[in-house]
């Protein structure tokens, strides 16, 4: 896996908005009830059907640097998830919800009917080729969840790898064979995900990590990729990190007591998994490890890091008894990223100094001598390589868009110089999204994935030698769905201290007057480095054809324009992310794209916490906000160093335990300013299981805001009981959370009566 691939999932992340992690984020136990003061039964109320929850307050006060904070609902924070008080509380929010929202049902099912007709249910991914196996998903109409297939590649075919191979599927063709099928798995389970599928190097054996109730703790199983028959036991409580080391062995990754990813494993099929070796073990809380595999499948790297500084050691899957060797030492603010191609490793290096990284190689056997073949570049973000036996693919960034540069690599054994003379892969649009494949290391087709706001997910195949692409796949849109109706732009908002936001801009021209009468959907994120590129969403579609504008702000404290945009919003800097995106609406209000009573936001997790702390400061300018799984209590939560993941977030969000950064976080921690003040409509979700945002949090900060708030404008709080972080796992129950929200926000548009014109 390539970091871009690594980076598609976002790594190590309590409130990333869509990922993996095999992180659990769960809280310490709450106090007695004798720490409460004046303490009463704390279930919420709810005097008729009609009427919103009111949660009881249980004073619950917290003193730090001379300053006092009173938190009225700390009570509805149970690690247990069992408290009845606290599931009473969140099921009357549940139902108070689906009151208000009864109006609105015929139409959430005309969404949800809207976006799951514009599927091809029945569909197959592009096959990839792995030695003499094709291999591929498939749904099935009516079907929520994935079939793992393959077939055998024709005989006499099996080294013919070019742009134009394709799986022959015909009657002639060699049999399809289902490997695993998800739905049968399933049955009977309120909630199903496989974190990682992993084949063995002899095609002949399967691993794959499974996690029934979405709190991220997974089971590891093993199969034979023929029979489906089990090899040996389960291994049980680890992370979705997990690797083959050879054709008998796996590498995997566990977390301690407080979930953070601490320990590396050996497993040798066929034995115990307590027998297993201990690779490493990170002692350093504020750290946590991951593992990769380099594309020439030759070596395993398992990697530290923290924040601001990553290392790695590697493990020859040839050898995996012999255990792991220090690649790339510990040193405080380098990151590096390592792979191998026939003699040399190669590292995508990061420093203070060179903050958008560098590629340096080094020989295996003195991996002190590195060169550096791809220099730093203080306007081009080095954000991923990809090597292949003869090539070498740079996936970087240059003014907020991503680009895929292609170099020819020397014959193995010869020296390696810079490089020079890349070859830069066209695209079409004015903003887009562009994520690396899985690609076969000794052949010379580079695999992409493409889209726009506009234009549907293109898999292509790109020949590195002559430079021609060819389209393998467009994901099927149905519905009379034409792109030519819709237009993308790019515009830029100016901050309030001058700094230039890039907006990525898509609405159906037909339909759009710009005359600032159109509804707009805006949406942020702003964290962690993320990039947030413009990419086809086909649910979005719902919006565009009812003359919606949606645009992406691309504010800073994500990675679109650098390291540097990164760093302006983090830390005692993160209020950037808040201003930029004020600024943004403003902008799209000042020139035509809509107004305030037309302008609503959206964002989830990290964006959450966006959300709650755009609406606290200014709640004027916008009619709707949507705020998923929100990070809203921040500063509570980064006070408490028990809790999974927060000691290695203080370098993302600081340490409030020092002055300077406790009345930061305190002034922009969207639960701590809830004002008297009137908000926009709001809706708020939650899942029970999530590890990465607990529950309680946006739970609070509904409990609160009802408490404070002025108006009358719609509030509402919808809690998943069954699910974690990314909602329901079916792909069909997950398209009902979009139309559910877009039915949220024509209803406070009071768009509903339109709907059936």
């Amino acid at each position: 896996m390539t970091l871009l691939q690594q980076n598609s999932i976002f790594g190590i992340l309590r409130r990333s908005f869509i990922l993996f992690i095999p992180v659990l984020y769960l809280s310490p136990a709450l106090p007695s009830v004798a720490s409460f003061r004046h303490f009463r039964s704390p279930v919420a109320t709810m005097s008729q059907s009609h009427s919103p929850p009111v949660a009881n307050k249980v004073e619950h006060k917290m003193e730090l640097f001379g300053d006092v904070r009173i938190d009225n609902y700390y009570w509805l924070r149970d690690d247990s998830r069992k408290n009845p008080d606290v599931l009473s509380y969140l099921q009357q929010e549940n139902a108070y919800t689906d009151s208000v929202m009864s109006g609105t049902k015929k139409v959430e099912q005309q969404i949800y009917s809207e976006i799951r007709g514009r599927i091809k249910e029945d569909d197959v991914t592009v096959p990839e080729r792995r030695g003499s196996y094709y291999y591929y998903e498939r749904t099935l109409e009516g079907k929520e969840y994935v079939q793992y297939c393959r077939r055998f590649v024709p005989r006499g075919e099996e080294e013919a790898i070019s742009v134009h191979d394709t799986m022959p599927t015909g009657p002639n063709a060699p049999p399809e064979h289902v490997i695993l099928d998800e739905n049968v798995k399933a049955e009977n389970q309120s909630y199903y995900s496989i974190g990682c599928f992993e084949v063995s190097p002899n095609n002949k054996l399967v691993a794959y990590a499974e996690d029934t109730k979405g709190d991220e703790i997974y089971t590891v199983y093993i199969i034979d990729a023929e029979t489906g028959a089990p090899v040996g036991k389960p291994l049980v409580g680890v992370t979705s990190y997990l690797k083959w080391a050879g054709d008998d062995a796996l590498v995997y990754i566990t977390m301690d007591e407080i979930l953070r990813p601490d320990k590396a494993w050996l497993h040798k099929l066929g034995t115990e998994q307590s027998k297993d070796t201990c690779l490493y073990h990170e002692k350093d809380d504020m750290f946590s490890l991951d593992l990769q595999a380099s594309e020439s499948k030759k070596y395993l790297f398992i990697a530290s890091e923290s924040k601001f500084t990553r290392f790695n050691f590697y493990l020859d899957v040839s050898r995996p008894e012999d255990g792991l060797v220090v690649l790339t030492p510990r040193v405080d603010g380098i990151d590096t990223y390592p792979s191998h191609r026939g003699n040399h490793f190669f590292i995508l290096r990061r420093s203070e100094e060179i903050f958008n990284s560098e590629v340096v190689a080094c020989p295996l056997d003195n991996i002190s001598a590195t060169t550096v073949i791809l220099p730093h570049r203080e306007s081009v973000k080095i954000q991923d390589i990809q090597l292949f036996l003869n090539h070498i693919v740079i996936f970087e960034r240059e003014d907020g868009l991503p680009k895929v540069v292609v170099y020819s690599l020397p014959d193995i054994g010869e020296p390696l110089k810079t490089l020079e003379g890349g070859r830069a892969v066209d695209f079409a649009d004015a903003t887009y999204s562009v994520d690396a494949e899985e690609s076969e290391f000794s052949s010379s087709i580079l695999r992409f994935c493409y889209s726009s706001m506009k234009t549907p997910l293109s898999t292509y195949d790109y020949d590195m030698k002559t430079g021609v692409s060819v389209l393998k796949k467009v994901e099927t849109v149905l519905g009379g769905f034409d792109s030519n109706k819709y237009v993308t732009e790019r515009k830029w908002a100016t901050a309030l201290d001058g700094t230039k936001v890039p907006l990525s801009i898509v609405y159906r021209k037909d339909l759009v007057k710009l005359d600032g009468s159109d509804p707009l959907l805006l949406y942020g994120y702003g964290s962690y480095e993320i990039c947030v590129d413009p990419s086809f969403k086909p649910s979005r579609i719902s919006l565009l054809d009812r003359g919606f504008i949606y645009v992406i702000a691309h504010i800073r404290g994500g990675g679109e324009m650098g390291r540097q945009w990164y760093e302006n919003g983090k830390l005692l800097k993160k209020k950037n992310t808040f201003t930029d995106f004020i600024s943004s609406a403003e902008y799209l209000i000042e020139n035509k794209y809509c107004s305030k009573e037309k302008l609503c936001i959206n964002g989830r997790s990290a964006g959450g916490l966006l959300i709650g702390a755009v609406i606290n400061m200014r709640p004027d300018l916008f009619k709707a906000a949507v705020a998923g799984v929100p990070f809203v209590d921040v500063l509570t939560t980064m006070l408490d160093p028990t809790i999974p993941l927060t000691t290695s977030e203080w370098e993302e969000w600081g340490d409030p335990r020092k002055e300077e950064f406790y009345f930061y976080m305190k002034s922009y921690s969207p639960v701590d300013n809830v004002k008297a003040q009137n908000y926009p409509d709001i809706l708020v979700t939650a899942g029970l299981n999530d590890p990465r945002v607990l529950y309680s949090e946006p739970a609070k900060f509904v409990a609160k805001l009802r408490a404070t708030k002025t108006d009358n404008n719609l509030l509402l709080f919808k809690c998943e009981l069954g699910a974690g972080h990314f909602s329901k796992s079916g792909r069909f129950e997950k398209l009902q959370e979009d139309a559910f929200t877009y039915a949220f926000i024509l209803k406070s548009l009071n768009m509903i009566p339109a709907l059936g014109n």
